[in-house]
């Protein structure tokens, strides 16, 4: 098939990749126009861009993918199917009935669960056993389009949204050559989604990562893993800010003491009372400084039992 191609982040990248060394022929790929990053506001390419400039393919960088001009250069490119992931901009219905074949999404999540923009973080920090990749045709509306083929994978006890995320990028290259043979031959039957069923979740920001001592340790837990690596969990200790990393919910009852209270502090146990249960640290990053475990840490700081971990004001 001629593909048109559509994707912006390092998550698409795998997919491009196995389109890239399928059968099907790549004829154009649409990705976010380049942007400033950085203290130096240097001008840098998505990954998807710099992936489509190695095999050679024509680049598309649309400011509005609903502008006239840009929808004529996709008439013009005669594809027989878009394929989408991760794009960043909602399509026209003018494009989305353009191929002959539609548009495909890959969405990461199995779908209708986790609708919207951060589904990969939110199966971890809600503690689900279980996540995946969706294929599914799309329409005017945000992932509420008919599903065509789910792939499955269960949560590691220690995943984080950054393992999560790399794991489902590369099942979503799998699983898009899959979808597009069966809907040439068609033997695919579009499933429509229980919209009844569905949850939409917001996305990450970066105060989200502010630990709120008061939520039970478990909570805590996933939070701290679904944010690893950005934006990360994070606390204040003496007005600075402490990552953390890497942590435990112990099975121990609670001390009756205020939450955010070290309760031990010595070798390499670093314990804090929760609004539920305890919550052990295993490896944390002092403001300016490297990430560390928490006997390193010790040895360098003298955080005392008793004192406080804070919300930032």
């Amino acid at each position: 098939m001629r593909v048109v191609f559509m994707g912006t982040p390092d998550f698409s990248v795998p997919t491009l990749e196995a389109l890239v060394h399928s059968r099907h022929q790549v004829v154009g790929v649409v990705t976010q126009p380049d942007k400033p990053k950085g203290r130096g506001k240097e001008i840098h390419m998505s990954p998807v861009k710099e992936t489509a400039l190695k095999y050679g393919i024509p680049v598309y960088q649309p400011v509005r993918a609903r502008d006239e001009a840009f929808v004529e250069e996709m008439r013009r490119l005669n594809s027989d199917v878009m394929v989408v992931i991760a794009f960043g901009q909602i399509l026209p219905a003018e494009l989305l009935q353009m191929p002959a074949y539609g548009c495909v999404n890959i969405h990461a999540s199995l779908l209708p669960k986790y609708r919207g923009a951060a589904p990969i973080q939110w199966a971890v920090i809600n503690g689900d056993k279980e996540s995946g990749i969706t294929t599914m045709m799309m329409d005017v509306e945000m992932d509420t389009g008919d599903m065509l083929e789910k792939a499955v994978v269960q949560l590691a006890q220690k995943e984080t949204g950054g393992s999560l995320f790399d794991r489902l990028s590369l099942l979503g290259g799998d699983l898009i050559l899959s979808t597009l043979d069966k809907l040439e031959q068609g033997t695919l039957t579009p499933t429509p989604q229980d919209h009844s069923r569905a949850t939409y979740v917001k996305k990450i920001s970066k105060s989200m990562g502010d630990i709120d001592w008061n939520l039970d340790a478990v909570s805590i837990e996933r939070l701290v893993r679904g944010l690893n690596p950005w934006p990360s969990a994070y606390t204040r200790w003496n007005g600075r800010m402490l990552k953390v990393w890497d942590s435990q919910a112990l099975p121990e009852k609670s001390s009756g003491r205020r939450p955010g209270t070290v309760l031990e502090a010595s070798g390499d146990r670093l314990t804090i009372q929760t609004g539920d249960g305890v919550l052990k640290i295993d490896s944390l990053q002092p403001e300016g400084k490297k990430r560390m475990d928490t006997a390193s840490f010790l040895r360098g700081y003298s955080l005392e039992p008793g004192c406080v971990l804070e919300r930032s004001k």
